[in-house]
């Protein structure tokens, strides 16, 4: 059982259950929390499943995406690198893929237990700035795939303590990848420093109903593409057609 910060309660799955470009900025500034070690979602990416082609589910359910098309507030954990793991919020209802990458978090609570558990990192704003770094920090791996982020008892719970995404977040293209590019489906906290990098390119900023809007849009402007192969890149996609979350 994890125990939640004062004031903070579990997130409500209805707020879960949308669009994953509406949810990923949604998610910004709510609390990520494990064993006592609890950081801020400060950077997000989404992937919207069968209809993006730089999502796992692009190709349908498998074994190993499974959890994608379950019922939305789950966590999806996938294996990257052959020694990573990362993690997603899922979204969407269930039976239709869609999910939210959390890329860094901001430290909150149980630093010492992160930093024993990423003893490489150089300072306390390096703990939780990837999804991967962030994973290690919260002691988070493949058993945790399908946790229930809704339920106070679960192993890693989604938390939120009242403290709103800011209403202008940074918004850019997804990083990572090297499909579906120019969709502009990443969002991060303004100026925060435990944000993983700079945008890839110029960003825009803009407010999260009208960055949803144009990523509604942008869904008509790429095609589905073929032949997804090569080795799996740190965002468990395709090193030469990537895909992930």
């Amino acid at each position: 059982m994890t125990a939640a910060p004062a004031g903070a309660r579990p997130a409500r799955r209805s707020e879960l259950g949308g669009d994953p470009v509406e949810v990923a900025p949604y998610l910004l500034g709510k609390l990520l929390a494990r064993d006592g070690r609890v950081g801020r979602i400060v950077e997000v990416e989404a992937y919207r499943g069968t209809e993006d082609p730089a999502s796992h589910a692009f190709r349908g359910p498998s074994a190993r995406n499974g959890t994608m098309f379950g019922p939305p507030g789950h966590l999806y954990v996938y294996f990257t690198y052959g020694m990573h793991w990362c993690a997603n919020v899922v979204c969407q209802p269930e039976g239709t893929a869609g999910a939210v990458l959390v890329r860094a978090l901001a430290p909150v609570a149980g630093l010492a237990a992160m930093q024993a558990a990423r003893p490489a990192a150089r300072s306390d704003r390096d703990l939780c700035s990837g999804p991967a770094k962030l994973c290690q920090a919260l002691g988070i791996a493949g058993a945790d795939d399908g946790v229930d982020l809704c339920r106070r008892s679960g192993a890693v719970v989604l938390l939120d303590d009242g403290t709103p995404p800011p209403t202008r977040p940074g918004h850019g293209v997804r990083i990572g990848i090297s499909v579906a590019t120019d969709r502009p489906w990443r969002w991060w906290v303004p100026d925060d420093p435990n944000v993983s990098r700079g945008p890839a390119g110029p960003a825009a900023i803009g407010s999260a109903p009208g960055m949803a809007a144009a990523a509604r849009g942008d869904r008509l402007a790429t095609g589905r593409s073929a032949g997804l192969r090569g080795r799996t890149d740190r965002n468990g996609g395709y090193s030469e057609s990537s895909a992930r979350g």
